[in-house]
């Protein structure tokens, strides 16, 4: 009789008793699987449903276009759009130095706040800023500014370690790199955007030295439409993958908890060879928007620059992405292959850089160039200022893949990412106030070479050694599908 019973079940598709299914956001989910820690729930064909890891990883995307993506093009035009770097040099200083610290401890937020109140409440720090210099560009006072940029770097330590999480722990582990640089272009199309912004509003003051009130206007309301779009970022318990795995499964944490986890981080070899990697990545940002930018264009040609500028990053993004996936069967070999292909472009624009910077220095600084009036003399200056963009790209794409391959969980990788972000804002502190104190251009110039130079064998250091191959995933993969398909009550797709 039970063997007939089994059997009449399984024709007539009877549900278990113990079986407590309800439909949300197109997911149905298990509660016998909730109470044995599966993270398997039956999926929507759609791959645009609500709650998958595309959908979501764009909505990121989105909110650091209106929010970082905005704050790159202002501060790309040199000097935040004023003639005078200076204010906005210290209102950088000030920032990256709070987003050092809140780099470091943003994982840990966020793994207590959830992701909507930590995105909130961060993005809402980039409108104050953006509004310090329309501030300033009435009264000169750079107090606010200063004021500004360090509370903004408290709430970028909170976004970035955010979108590292989600970036690196929501996507299926063998795509994460197409899911990087799927965010890096909607982020940097922020940029694109922005730099246009500057560009049509100062078309025609050619002669002018600092942006006028309606850039700054434009900014901020992007930014704001920026903080509203942060609500509707999911947790990862309730963002599930095609193949109807969760993110994540874990409960938010405690403050004991993840104060002790972050301070392991300054002990964890996996850290500690990502330091001059993540110390490179924003320190070179000093001299490419003051002193390349800055130094050598016009106002209303900065801002055409930041459009192809911000416009290589998505290039970038999107060439290393598709190496990092797709080049070689073996995640291993993936990585190493795209840190060799990075390190030989970064050397060979580098190089355009040093012969660049033989032109001019504090002492003897260049004529304006202006996209419409200088001929030829603007086409060198305008391809590296490019390049440099489609370098930066490509290699923060290719540092946040190590990262998203040294865990799957969103727990983890939050930790590990503001980690990274704290390391690379301590850097940018410095660059600041390096180029305040006008350091020599060419060592400016070289510094960064080298500091982005010496990280390529460490990263190589790190996949090799840290990095595991997609064929041991796939197996276990394989495993999980067997033990389910035994099971009579197992997960498929619905419509």
């Amino acid at each position: 009789m039970r063997l007939i019973h089994i059997l009449y079940k399984k024709e007539y598709s009877i549900p278990d008793p113990q079986i407590i299914k309800s439909s949300i956001m197109g997911v149905t989910v298990d509660a016998r699987d909730e109470e044995s820690n599966s993270t398997t729930v039956a999926v929507s064909k759609s791959r645009f449903r609500y709650n998958s890891p595309l959908v979501q990883v764009c909505l990121i995307g989105l909110v650091c276009f209106c929010c970082p993506g905005m704050f790159n093009a202002l501060s790309g035009m040199g000097g935040g759009g004023q003639v005078d770097h200076t204010a906005a040099n210290n209102a950088n200083t000030a920032l990256y130095t709070t987003f050092a610290v809140f780099g470091i401890l943003g994982g840990g937020i966020y793994n207590i706040l959830g992701p909507k109140i930590t995105l909130l409440s961060a993005c809402s720090t980039y409108v104050l800023y953006a509004g310090s210099f329309l501030y300033y560009n009435h009264y000169k006072h750079q107090s606010f500014a200063i004021a500004a940029g360090a509370v903004l770097g408290i709430g970028a330590g909170l976004l970035w370690a955010a979108e590292g999480a989600i970036m690196t722990s929501y996507p299926p582990p063998n795509r994460k790199g197409s899911y990087i640089s799927m965010f890096w272009s909607i982020f940097n199309m922020g940029g694109v955007i922005g730099g246009l912004i500057p560009f049509l509003l100062n078309y025609h003051r050619s002669d002018a030295a600092s942006v006028n009130d309606a850039t700054y206007i434009g900014f901020m309301c992007f930014m704001f439409a920026g903080a509203l779009l942060s609500l509707a970022i999911l947790p990862p318990n309730k963002v599930v993958r095609d193949d109807g795995t969760r993110c994540s499964n874990i409960k938010y944490s405690k403050v004991s908890t993840e104060v002790i986890e972050i301070l392991k981080l300054f002990l964890n070899w996996k850290m500690l060879l990502i330091v001059p990697a993540s110390w490179a990545s924003n320190f070179f940002y000093s001299y490419q928007f003051n002193n390349v930018n800055g130094l050598q264009f016009n106002l209303r040609t900065r801002g055409l620059n930041n459009v192809f500028y911000w416009g290589a990053q998505m290039v970038g993004s999107i060439g290393i992405g598709y190496l990092l996936d797709f080049s070689f069967n073996s995640r291993r070999t993936r990585g190493l292959f795209g840190i060799a292909v990075v390190a030989l472009l970064g050397s060979g624009i580098w190089a355009g850089g040093f012969a660049n910077q033989l032109n001019y220095s504090h002492s003897k600084l260049p004529e304006k160039l202006d996209f419409k009036d200088s001929g030829s003399g603007f086409a060198g200056p305008f391809v590296l200022y490019f390049s440099y963009g489609l370098l930066d790209a490509m290699f923060q794409s290719m540092v946040y893949w190590v990262i998203g391959s040294l865990a799957d969980d969103s727990e983890t990788l939050s930790r590990y990412s503001g980690f990274y972000k704290g390391v690379q804002s301590a850097g940018a502190a410095v660059a600041w106030q390096v180029d305040t104190h006008k350091v020599p251009l060419m060592s400016q110039l070289i510094v960064n070479w080298g500091l982005t130079t010496i990280s390529y064998p460490l990263l190589i250091i790190l996949v090799v050694f840290a990095v595991k191959d997609d064929d041991n995933n796939n197996n276990n993969n394989s495993e999980q599908v067997t033990s389910k398909e035994a099971n009579p009550v197992s997960v498929a797709k619905t419509t």
